[in-house]
């Protein structure tokens, strides 16, 4: 009722009832608030613009863009410092509501103003805190200034790259990175020498973030020399522009560094090709010794390092079985097991046979540790006097009867939960008890074993079914995972059995499982799908499965159900409908965007952009208002596979951005090539 006198006196607008305005104005009820910021600018006083910018910061959206409208109804030189001011501290509807308002107040270039405004004030901010604040305001600053990408920023950064407080030193060269400019990159790379972890580190984050070919030997250096950030190194290496030095070197970090690094830069090298073959057949033959001695043996260790690059590059050295195939037996285990892993990576069927007898092997090997200590099954129940329900103090009719009460409570709660559970179409999935009271062998110790039965697997060895089939049961997750996902890729029957396990109780046999499946083609990958609405608890993994498997349309129904649940799994799933290119995803990906606690929001974004269907343009281009710098720049990305359409005057605001790539994307989304330098 106050808020319907309030619109009646606003609509007589007498100058009397302003003090009643004001009131209301600080009423508790929030549509009462939207009102008196309505009456408030109708009054045209001027003496009102203070109190409309603190309803600009009211906790209702609906209050806050009442109020920008009645700012911009005075159109005084105060009223748009407020809008201006409040822009870049409110979200996507506010933002919305005080551009439109300033457009109505026929103030030119609108957007670009308080875009602009936004952004000389994030700047001003964080210079004053570098050059004033505590020293964690300091190292804030610092990663904030380098994600403007402005000149200045970088100009301010680099001496603090050698201060000597090293948490304010690691955050500078972070936003070195984050500045995007290759001018930084031998100033950086000069700190991959420093003793500091935390310092190099920030360093291989920063170059990698800038993936300039200038940095290619300093991290290779990195890279070989076997320490805790070789992998971090290796990482940024696969990172860099690609040429044909790059190339070499990452064929050669393959042969030579550590296994984790090999593994990383071989896959690398393995989507660009492969590398040549002759240094690492180097591996594998006797060396010949000087004169009048005898031939130098190839070590053990030397081996594995080759067998090692073999696993990494996969199908594109399938030439090199020749050399995996004598290991298969060897007696040396650690030997063995690399051979079965390099094997397998191959992918060459003609090695399946050779992997039976492998396995055999790790069978044979873990027999005496496996064995059973009590041979027959364990009771189900306790023997007669050992029942801990049971007591000498009470008697035996009211320990029975209160058992029995017990056992029909739990009984009624498990029914309860497995209705409910079924009328939302879920599936409990329940843990079974072990069958065995301790293990003497640890699933470390049962690697071998494992990486044996999924070899057998992958290369559909001649006995592959009978072989893993009774492994696909076994108490530990990681033999039995790998049974299982073995079973996948035999498709049929195994696959069939495979695909039942998805509701394993353990979370990683479910990830290996929908990894062989989803990798042994579209049925698999559908089956993967069908699983997940069905489960209870997170699904990440099994997503995660699925990226970079080619999906047959029909993927998108279960897909966009899965983004209709909400959730942590939506943005894999939006990200996947993307990928799919699915027309008929656009009104569940649109619905996202919706919703503003959304945690798919920047996923949705990009999905709409993959798929390109015109109906998504405005409601992609809401969020080039956002508060997100994240989202904002997703939303222009989006609009350039789109086209700007009407937006072509936001994005052309967005050219003023405080943040590097949200001036990017706008760029890209006008047409225009992304400047190297901020404005």
């Amino acid at each position: 009722m106050r808020a319907i006198a309030v619109h009646k006196l606003a609509e007589q607008n007498h100058p009397e009832d302003l003090i009643l305005f004001t009131r209301a104005a600080k009423d508790v009820s929030f549509l009462v608030r939207k009102e008196a910021a309505t009456a408030l600018g109708l009054s045209q006083d001027p003496r009102v613009v203070d109190l409309l910018g603190e309803l600009l910061e009211d906790a209702d959206d609906g209050v806050q863009q009442k109020a920008a409208i009645a700012l911009a109804d005075i159109r005084s030189d105060k009223s748009k410092g407020y809008l201006t001011l409040q822009y870049g501290r409110q979200g996507r509807s506010t933002r919305i509501a005080i551009v439109q308002a300033l457009k109505a107040a026929k103030v030119p270039g609108a957007m670009a103003l308080v875009v602009a405004a936004e952004a000389r004030s994030i700047w001003d901010r964080n210079a004053s805190a570098l050059n004033e604040g505590t020293l964690p305001e300091r190292v804030g600053a610092a990663e904030e200034l380098g994600k403007s990408g402005r000149p200045e920023a970088v100009s301010r950064l680099e001496p603090l790259i050698k201060d000597s407080q090293v948490i304010l030193a690691a955050a500078a060269v972070r936003g070195l990175g984050y500045a995007g400019d290759p001018r930084a990159v031998n100033a950086i790379s000069e700190l991959l020498g420093e003793n500091f972890p935390e310092l190099r580190e920030s360093a291989i984050q920063a170059l990698q973030r800038l993936a300039d070919p200038k940095a290619l030997k300093p991290l290779e250096a990195v890279a070989a020399e076997k320490s805790a950030v070789s992998d971090r190194a290796a990482e940024a290496l696969v990172m860099l522009t690609r040429s044909p030095e790059v190339d070499q070197t990452l064929c050669a970090l393959v042969v030579e560094a550590t296994p984790s690094v090999a593994l990383t830069v071989g896959q690398a090298m393995r989507r660009r090709g492969g590398c040549p073959l002759e240094a690492i057949e180097k591996k594998f033959l006797t060396r010949a010794g000087a004169k009048g001695k005898r031939p130098e043996k190839v070590t053990a260790e030397t081996e594995a390092a080759g067998l090692v690059a073999l696993q990494a590059l996969g199908p594109t050295a399938k030439n090199a079985l020749s050399l995996v195939l004598p290991r298969l037996t060897s007696s040396d285990a650690k030997l063995r097991g690399l051979a079965v892993l390099a094997a397998g990576e191959l992918g060459d069927a003609t090695a399946g046979e050779p992997v039976e007898k492998a396995l055999a092997l790790e069978v044979d090997a873990m027999k005496p540790s496996r064995a059973d200590w009590i041979p027959q099954p364990l009771p189900k129940a306790y023997a007669q006097g050992f029942d801990p329900a049971s007591s000498t103090r009470v008697d035996a009719t009211q320990a029975a009867e209160r058992q029995e009460k017990q056992d029909d409570l739990f009984k009624r709660v498990q029914q309860s939960n497995a209705e409910r559970q079924s009328r939302a179409g879920k599936v409990v999935v329940e843990a079974h008890p072990p069958a065995e009271l301790i293990d003497d062998v640890s699933e470390e110790q049962l690697k071998p074993l494992a990486n044996a039965l999924w070899t057998v697997g992958r290369l559909h060895g001649p006995h592959a079914l009978a072989l893993l089939t009774p492994y696909s049961e076994d108490a530990s997750p990681s033999v039995r995972a790998a049974a299982l996902a073995g079973l996948a890729y035999l498709g049929g029957d195994g696959a069939a059995r495979a695909t039942r396990a998805l509701l394993d109780a353990d979370r990683e046999v479910q990830a290996q499982v929908a990894l062989a499946l989803a990798s042994s083609g579209a049925e698999g990958a559908l089956a993967v799908l069908n699983v997940i609405p069905r489960l209870n608890g997170e699904k990440t993994r099994l997503l995660q499965a699925l990226e970079g498997t080619p999906l047959p349309a029909s993927a998108s129904v279960p897909l966009r159900e899965i983004v209709q649940q909400g959730g942590a799994e939506a943005a894999l799933a939006a990200r996947l409908l993307g990928n799919l290119k699915s027309r008929d995803a656009v009104d569940a990906l649109v619905k996202v965007l919706d919703d503003p606690t959304a945690v798919a929001r920047q996923e949705a974004l990009l999905a709409l952009g993959k798929i390109g269907d015109p109906r998504a343009t405005d409601a992609v281009a809401r969020d080039l208002y956002n508060d997100s710098p994240e989202i904002r720049a997703a939303a222009a990305q989006s609009l350039a596979l789109l086209g700007p359409g009407a937006q072509a005057e936001a994005l052309e605001a967005l050219r003023g951005d405080y943040y590097r790539p949200v001036r990017d994307a706008a760029q890209r989304a006008l047409g225009k090539v992304p400047s190297a330098a901020g404005p």
